[in-house]
């Protein structure tokens, strides 16, 4: 029994030390301490605070917000690894969070679920914030959907942060991205876009469908553009009102999608994939 304990001191030791060396890690504040009944608070409700020591049961931290350093009460903080998993709150403290002014649509965080021990979900701030369970496989990949599943949470949110696949939009930042001081500037990495050298803009109105047009799309179609960039090029030639280019047909093909069933693979319509709300 002390050797169990020790190895869970030792754990919960590594833990606590790789917590420390993140950048992206960071303890959020849950409640306003002191209370305002008490006195005029320190730290509120969605703060980002850097940790500069761990004090016992306290934290020595620094405000990304304010700039102000000092102490505060493990209680009312909850330790948020990568920016976006939130451990220690549960739905309805998340929901206040996603909820704080500045937050905008897309924003989001994963946390411990708290009807799944030891498992995950997902909540989106929509119209209203939403909550998707995340169910782990016996190999320990991810899902939402059991159509797309993934090796880890990471790949799970660069997932639905290019396209929404069924939730009720595309995750945009991790809450409390907003909550930082003006002199903290938050280096995020631009998005990667594939561009083709020989596709002209200014001349796609004029396009005419031709032999050689068709083989252009259709060449475009299967360059390395990416996928959205083609959604938008095909939006873009049915809002001058030609429906029928070979392009704008190739988009419609892509509303469909291949199901494997034993081993004869069907095409049929793309169904919304079942998402479970936590």
């Amino acid at each position: 029994m002390q050797v169990q304990d020790c190895c869970e001191r030792k754990r919960a030791s590594m833990k606590q030390w790789l917590f420390l060396g993140q950048e992206s890690d960071f303890l959020a504040v849950l409640y306003d301490y002191p209370s305002s009944d008490i006195s005029q608070p320190i730290f509120h409700v969605g703060e980002k605070l850097r940790v500069l020591s761990d004090e016992g049961g306290w934290w020595r931290v620094h405000s990304l917000t304010t700039g102000r350093e000092n102490y505060i009460p493990g209680k009312y903080v909850a330790k948020v690894y990568h920016g976006w998993l939130f451990e220690g709150l549960g739905r309805e403290k998340a929901e206040e969070l996603l909820l704080l002014p500045n937050t905008k649509v897309g924003s989001f965080m994963i946390r411990e679920s708290e009807t799944r021990k030891g498992l995950y979900s997902l909540s989106v701030r929509h119209r209203q914030v939403k909550h998707y369970r995340i169910f782990r496989l016996p190999n320990n990949w991810y899902y939402i959907s059991p159509r797309q599943t993934f090796q880890c949470l990471e790949d799970l949110v660069n997932h639905y942060s290019e396209v929404a696949d069924g939730l009720c939009c595309v995750l945009t930042t991790p809450c409390l991205t907003q909550c930082t001081n003006n002199n903290s500037v938050m280096n995020q990495v631009p998005p990667v876009v594939m561009r083709n050298k020989n596709f002209n803009w200014r001349s796609i109105h004029r396009l005419e469908v031709t032999e050689d047009t068709e083989s252009t799309l259709a060449a475009m179609d299967d360059s390395c553009l990416s996928y959205g960039l083609r959604e938008s090029i095909a939006s873009y030639l049915s809002l001058t009102g030609d429906d029928n280019t070979p392009f704008a047909s190739a988009r419609k093909k892509k509303s469909q999608s291949l199901i494997y069933t034993g081993c004869k693979r069907k095409s049929t319509l793309h169904l919304p994939p079942t998402y479970y709300e936590d």
